[in-house]
């Protein structure tokens, strides 16, 4: 039968303590690294969305002051800051359009098109040289109107996706707390282990020398061996067995 040396029990069970704290290392960085792809990857496209959005908003309040101008005769500059106005726009909604990722955003998408073609019909009209020149009222009720409900309709794509960044940070705020868990786990059991291993090597280790200590301490020369009564079978017990030999070599040397 194999002999479960000191040496044997004191490395299985701090073995097993690496082990438990490498597992939980593990998953622990596993369940990070999931976590910072996934953020990355949704805060990355709602970033993008929004700030496309945003440059949407810049271009219609461009395109609107141009319309003013217009309406103020001065034909070269608002055409000019129109055209780059719709440009620019044009360029940002087909980002925006290319990187949906929420559910129902695509219907967003549509409406700020449906809408954007209904207020740059208003301006690709004539108008200076026209009866809109200066008309103040068709400007509030028709190119103004028009362009508040394009206005609207980009900012409820921004406000989706700002709400879906929100919830997307609760929900990996939820998967952090989870990913901590492993770890948390393993230093309670490694501390509880500690205990039950400071238990081990006092019981099996410290314990049986000890014992060891008082036998010799209160050895008599009648005696043939040592009163230890060490019940291990490692090396204490194999130092007690030399003892008791080396004993039975003295006393058979006197005896002669």
């Amino acid at each position: 039968m194999m002999k479960k040396t000191l040496k044997l029990k004191i490395y299985l069970s701090f073995l097993l303590l690496i082990a438990m704290l490498a597992v939980a290392g593990v998953v622990s960085i596993y369940e990070f690294h999931k976590l910072s792809d996934n953020l990355q990857s949704l805060i990355e496209d709602n970033y993008k969305t929004i700030k496309e959005a945003k440059n949407m908003v810049e271009s219609l309040e461009r395109e609107d002051s141009g319309v003013l101008l217009l309406m103020m005769g001065e034909w070269e500059n608002g055409r000019t800051i129109i055209d780059s106005a719709d440009n620019t726009f044009k360029k940002a909604f087909d980002i925006v359009k290319n990187n949906i990722t929420e559910a129902g955003e695509d219907k967003y998408i549509i409406n700020i098109k449906n809408k954007y073609e209904v207020y740059k019909k208003e301006w690709l009209l004539p108008v200076v040289g026209t009866s809109k020149q200066n008309d103040i009222v068709w400007y509030k009720n028709n190119v103004h109107q028009k362009f508040l409900d394009v206005k609207e309709a980009v900012n409820s794509l921004i406000i989706l996706n700002e709400e879906s960044m929100h919830d997307t940070a609760s929900t990996i705020k939820d998967k952090a707390h989870r990913a901590i868990m492993p770890g948390i786990v393993s230093i309670i059991a490694a501390l509880i282990f500690s205990l039950m291993l400071s238990f081990f090597i006092t019981r099996y280790f410290v314990h049986p020398i000890e014992q060891l200590v008082q036998a010799v301490k209160f050895y008599e020369p009648n005696q043939k061996l040592l009163n230890s009564n060490i019940s291990s079978n490692d090396e204490i017990k194999q130092l007690e067995q030399s003892i008791n030999n080396l004993l039975v070599r003295l006393v058979n040397e006197n005896n002669r």
